[in-house]
């Protein structure tokens, strides 16, 4: 009965941990995407050569101007974010041209975006929903 027990506690510490790995986030890969865009939008390419990008998956970009037009997204295309949400776009208006990370809520869950600033001011994202 003991080995039973044991052998079923190390098969259920493998289910988890396998599951945790599938369920990681590549902070990496978001991170390397935003700064691919960025640099081919800095070199001469526009919003539109990255439409497709926003139906990426697991994680899909989204380019918009500082004003909160959102030129590349999934849904939102041609509408304002600054209209929409605006607690959503205070926290992505604080791209930098360097990236960073930025928090904010969107339809009740928790995102978490690399949002970087190209040379002509669009700012592309990319993020994950905990």
């Amino acid at each position: 009965m003991k080995r039973a027990s044991v052998a079923f506690l190390i098969i259920l510490a493998v289910v988890c941990l396998v599951s945790l790995g599938f369920a990681a986030v590549d902070k990496d890969a978001i991170k390397k995407q935003v700064d691919e865009i960025v640099a081919a939008i800095d070199g001469g390419k526009t919003a539109d050569d990255f439409k497709d990008a926003a139906k990426r998956e697991p994680y899909y970009v989204f380019i918009m101007k500082e004003d909160g037009m959102l030129l590349v997204h999934p849904s939102l295309v041609g509408q304002s974010l600054k209209e929409k949400a605006a607690p959503v776009f205070d926290a992505v208006a604080k791209a930098t041209p360097a990236g960073l990370w930025v928090d904010y809520e969107w339809q009740g869950k928790m995102k978490h975006s690399y949002v970087r600033k190209t040379k002509n001011a669009l700012i592309v994202g990319s993020g994950y929903s905990d």
